[in-house]
């Protein structure tokens, strides 16, 4: 009696004990399972998956019967009977254990479904007594706390089954390549036996393990009624033949743009704490950065796929022009032993470097001659096959642009031969350009070979729609692989002349004419550190007094000036803040000149309100987001729609309202557009719309020393921003601007975009006096001011000039 009671005792101490380290298990009521994430473009197509386990979660309603008896046959057949725990199956297992025991076999367990939730959520899987038992209390206590559907709903969707699949609808995919309705009886059956040990059961590589006891599944189930014995029967006849499903096709295009998109999510997420409680069932300890990877949110973003492509080719084609005018050869990427015997396998040992191309090879010069040399690469036609070699010959105008890169941006002669540039044993990027086919009695060019190197400038491109802020393309460097660092979001750089428009618009909003004439000459401006004396792009060229119009075409620096002096550097300052460009701009004249800092994304929307009326323009990447149930979290539309929920027809149609802050007004706007279309039509930024025939406006960039280049341009449907400079800053060297490199790169975005298109000109709003000028130049005025121009003191006829007399006594 004392040893029973003593061991009563010794039992209920160590339920205590055991009961005090129990985990919380209630969150399970709620919980949803990791779940990846996807991140859409604007046609549908996947740009990319987020997750940290491959799952996709299925509610239990839309699991198959046939699945769940499959799982209850396999793992646990009373568990619509009992309570957790099963002494039933207990009973059982210790009686085939025993009369399994030395043969060598694994022992096996009686863990019900529950207790297996209970194991992979919440205790672990040390193979000890304690966790048996703290797992078979917890088994209880789940069944009191959730219905059993809730239970192995949990189970089928937690459970991992092999194939990076975790859940049953990832392991349909991954085996079978369907959805679970697809499933045959025999393939359900099939999954039903990988719990316990999926690799043991992989049907490519032990087949009959893996048939015999998918069978013995089917046996259970018509055991238990859930199939009858003819159907499992038939069933078994059924081979195992995996056809896993091809992983969904990526964009291959606009990593970049991605990248972007998983920082918002972050950080809205982060920010958003009620969002964050939504997201977060049974998960409170998960960062935001998780929460994105495990939510099963499905993204919608505003990418076009096409001009993303176009984007990126479009930044490569001029980072590379740059590049071969400026950078000069840097030399191979590495030096092997060129002999038939060792180049193979050294060539496949060397590193690619960070922003080779897709399309480019790592090659290794055999042969050196005069004029042409061979080179070798490995290419393979299956991924998984061996590399084969294959070989072609380079010749030297190939490489015509590989002078040698000297010391502070110089560069050496042009190459007079092979030797000039490449050695035998020198592994260097490559492209094979196609062969040539013969034309009549012209003989073809076979296959051929092109010297590739990585530039080291850098550049960013942003487009959207002037209408709504959504980002239709951007490319934030030459490539995601070479540096996640987005150029077009992240990098603050000088935006040179490209900010001289927020300069001019003050005075167009308080009633100056586009025709006002202001002195283009020397000036001094005394400032704390001594007298400061802008000048122009050319220094010592003056023009006299000229237009607001021409000061913009031509890009005048010391006008610009001028007019910052007359409208006052603080309403300078008031318009980069309303237009979002430069939120806390210094009170300096120099920041008239674009020395100020900004992205590439807030000169795009700066810029879109030009276009779009004088609205302000919020970028947006994301159009919405909706939760693993499919409900909406969020919209990036800001229009109010008016009539949308209306009860009856009778009520109207439903009307959307622009809510957006009227950030100029619609007059100025358009005189900035007026103006800036003159930029392409006869000013610095002519190459921008070379042979395009529609109307085109923008403004070119360059910075002091030539340390950014920059152009901003748009149509009505589209804006294009495109920058180029080096990480580092330093000059892009004497004569490269704005005009010269980053606006034939904006010209060829804007053909992609609007390719197929008619052409759409720009909207005048009402109230608007066009007036053609004597030289033919359609000008765009208040009402009221069209003649309201004064002669200045030198002559003049028609025109205002503005010196030292200010604009307060003449508007």
């Amino acid at each position: 009696m004392g040893g029973l009671l003593a061991g009563a005792v010794g039992g209920y101490t160590l339920y205590r004990t055991v009961d005090a380290t129990l985990p919380d298990y209630t969150w399970l009521a709620d919980y949803q399972p990791p779940q990846m994430s996807r991140i859409y473009a604007a046609d549908s197509r996947l740009l990319a998956e987020l997750a940290v386990e491959r799952r996709v979660f299925v509610p239990i309603e839309a699991i198959p019967r046939r699945l769940q008896q499959a799982f209850v046959s396999a793992e646990d057949q009373r568990f619509w009977e009992h309570h957790g725990v099963d002494p039933i199956g207990i009973l059982r297992a210790v009686i085939t254990n025993i009369e399994q025991y030395g043969t060598g076999r694994r022992l096996g367990g009686a863990s019900t479904i529950t207790q297996q939730v209970a194991k992979n959520m919440l205790v672990g899987a040390d193979r000890t007594l304690a966790r048996k038992l703290r797992e078979a209390i917890l088994a209880i206590r789940i069944e009191d706390a959730l219905p059993k559907e809730r239970i192995l709903e949990l189970y089928l969707n937690e459970i991992f089954l092999g194939a990076q699949a975790y859940g049953v609808a990832a392991a349909a995919q991954a085996y079978f390549g369907k959805g679970l309705d697809d499933l045959t009886l025999a393939e359900s059956a099939f999954l039903a036996i990988l719990p316990k040990a999926p690799n043991n059961y992989n049907p490519q590589r032990n087949p009959d393990a893996a048939r015999a006891r998918r069978d013995w599944v089917l046996d259970r189930m018509a055991e238990d009624g859930a199939v009858t014995r003819a159907e499992a029967e038939q069933a078994k006849a059924e081979p195992i033949i995996p056809r896993p499903a091809r992983r969904p096709d990526v964009v291959p295009v606009g990593q970049h743009f991605t990248e972007e998109v998983r920082r918002e999510l972050v950080a809205r997420i982060g920010q958003d704490q009620a969002l964050r409680t939504r997201l977060s069932l049974g998960r409170s300890d998960s960062s935001a950065a998780e929460l994105v990877n495990e939510s099963g949110l499905v993204v919608r973003t505003s990418l076009d796929p096409a001009l993303q492509a176009a984007t990126e080719i479009a930044l490569r084609n001029g980072l590379a022009a740059y590049d071969r005018r400026r950078g000069g050869w840097r030399g191979p990427v590495a030096r092997i032993a060129a002999t038939p015997t060792e180049w193979m396998p050294q060539l496949e040992a060397v590193t690619k470097p960070g922003g080779m191309l897709p399309e480019w090879r790592l090659a290794v010069v055999l042969e050196l001659r005069e004029r042409d040399a061979r080179l070798a690469w490995l290419e393979r036609p299956d991924a998984r096959g061996p590399a084969q070699p294959r070989n072609a010959l380079m010749s030297l105008e190939e490489l015509a642009w590989a002078r040698r890169a000297l010391s502070e941006g110089r560069l050496g002669a042009a190459p007079r031969r092979m030797a000039d540039v490449l050695a035998v044993g020198d592994v260097v990027m490559v492209e094979v350009l196609p062969a040539i086919p013969a034309q009549g009695r012209t003989a073809g060019r076979p296959e051929r070979l092109a010297l590739r190197q990585i530039p080291q400038v850098e550049g960013a491109i942003v487009a959207l729609d002037p209408a709504t802020g959504r980002v239709q393309a951007m490319a934030g460097g030459w490539s995601f692989d070479k540096s996640q660092f987005n150029r077009a979001t992240q990098a603050q750089r000088q935006p040179g002349s490209s900010f001289k428009p927020f300069v001019y618009l003050p005075a167009l909003e308080a009633g100056v004419p586009p025709n006002q004439r202001f002195l283009d000459g020397p000036i001094e401006v005394m400032t704390a550190q001594g007298v400061w004396r802008p000048a122009n792009y050319t220094a010592g060229s003056y023009n006299g007094y000229v237009s607001i119009r021409t000061a913009l075409e031509k890009s005048l620096n010391l006008v610009t000036v001028r007019v910052a002096q007359e409208v006052g550097i603080d309403k300078v300052a008031d318009t980069a803040h309303r237009f979002g460009v430069i939120d806390n701009m210094p009170r300096f004249l120099s920041m008239a000149l674009g020395a100020g800092e900004t992205t590439v994304l807030r000169m795009a929307a700066g810029y879109a309100s030009f276009v779009n009326g004088g609205r302000r323009v919020t970028p947006t990447l994301i159009d919405s987001v909706q939760g693993a149930r499919g409900q909406v979290i969020w919209r990036s539309e800001a229009r109010r729609c008016d009539g949308c929920g209306a009860p009856s027809p009778d009520a109207g149609p439903p009307e959307l309202v622009d809510d957006r802050a009227q950030i100029t007004d619609p007059i100025a706007a358009y005189q900035m557009v007026n103006l800036l279309a003159g930029v392409v039509q006869r000013g610095t930024g002519t190459r921008a719309g070379q042979g395009l025939n529609r109307p085109i406006a923008g403004k070119t960039g360059t910075t002091n020393d030539y340390f950014d280049n920059w152009f901003v341009g748009f149509t009505p449907d589209i804006v294009i921003a495109v920058w180029m400079g080096f990480d580092d800053p330093h000059t892009l060297g004497n004569g490269e601007t704005g005009g010269g490199n980053a606006a034939p790169i904006f010209r060829e975005v804007l053909e992609a975009a609007l390719r197929g298109s008619p052409p759409v000109p720009f909207r005048a709003p009402p109230g608007v006096a066009l007036v053609r000028l004597p030289d033919g130049t359609m000008e765009a005025f208040r009402p009221g001011t069209e003649n309201s121009a004064r002669a200045p003191d030198d002559g003049g006829e028609g025109s205002t000039a503005v010196g030292d007399r200010g604009l307060g006594g003449l508007y």
